[in-house]
């Protein structure tokens, strides 16, 4: 052991209580540590994602950590991530900046919403993996794709039910897989699956809404949306098209705080 204590909080994202949203570790550094032990304290932690930030000029870097991989983007450890810097380092900041491998990121408050600026990743068509299919076990409307797949179905019902085959997801050439289709009391539903990036079923998928947002956008017609993830725990979210970014919105609590020991 080295002597190196390194605060810990978890955040429950997307969420107004407890026990609800996605839960996310946040760990406030002075400055980096090696990445194997930051990916080793992801792995302990073994939350669908841990937050590392250090602070730069214009606010903080900020980076994000599977139980298995560095990500490229993650929503809902960033806003945990700003829930704390807001309630616990900069408790007068109404915004918050962070530099991360998908460009700036601004969050923003306003009273106990916080809205993510993200960039937006539309869904294109795209060649199917040959499995992806029979994984999910009821065949989509459509198939389209970014980072992740994109299937969508006709119903909420289709979407709650689904009971993919996580062993044949594993094989999966994209990161993910994004399950979606129109809500009863919402714009849109979804579920995410990255069981080879050790998040077999995200609970509330910030970066997900990226590719959701545009794709719900255009099909609906509206610029503003209301969405809901309807996994286990569920997670709501409020959306907004602004073109080549996208403004995901929602509420954080604090479920823990303490020291990692190295």
């Amino acid at each position: 052991m080295s002597g190196l204590r390194i605060p810990v909080y978890q955040v429950d994202a997307f969420a107004s209580r407890v026990f609800s949203g996605n839960p996310a570790a946040v760990c406030p550094l002075k400055k980096w540590l090696p990445d194997e032990q930051m990916q080793a304290i992801a792995a302990e932690n073994n939350l669908a994602e841990t937050a590392f930030f250090v602070p730069n000029q214009d606010g903080y870097d900020l980076r994000w950590f599977t139980p298995k991989v560095e990500v490229d983007l993650c929503g809902h450890a960033t806003l945990a991530s700003a829930f704390i810097i807001f309630h616990d380092l900069a408790p007068a900041a109404k915004s918050v900046r962070f530099e991360t491998k998908s460009g700036a990121l601004i969050v923003t408050r306003d009273g106990d919403l916080l809205s993510l600026d993200f960039p937006s990743r539309p869904p294109a068509e795209c060649e199917v993996f040959p499995d992806l299919v029979a994984a999910l076990g009821v065949q989509p409307e459509a198939i389209l794709a970014a980072r992740d797949y994109l299937a969508v179905y006709s119903s909420e019902d289709e979407v709650r039910k689904l009971a993919p085959n996580m062993e044949m997801l594993m094989q999966l050439d994209r990161f993910a897989v994004i399950v979606t289709a129109p809500g009863k009391q919402v714009d849109f539903v979804s579920r995410f699956f990255a069981p080879a990036k050790g998040v077999p079923e995200d609970p509330v998928t910030g970066s997900a809404h990226c590719t959701l947002i545009p794709y719900w956008s255009k099909r609906l017609g509206k610029k503003k949306l209301h969405a809901q993830q309807v996994s286990a725990r569920g997670g709501e979210l409020w959306c907004e098209d602004r073109g080549d970014r996208v403004v995901i919105s929602g509420k954080a609590v604090r479920f823990l705080e303490g020291s990692i020991y190295l």
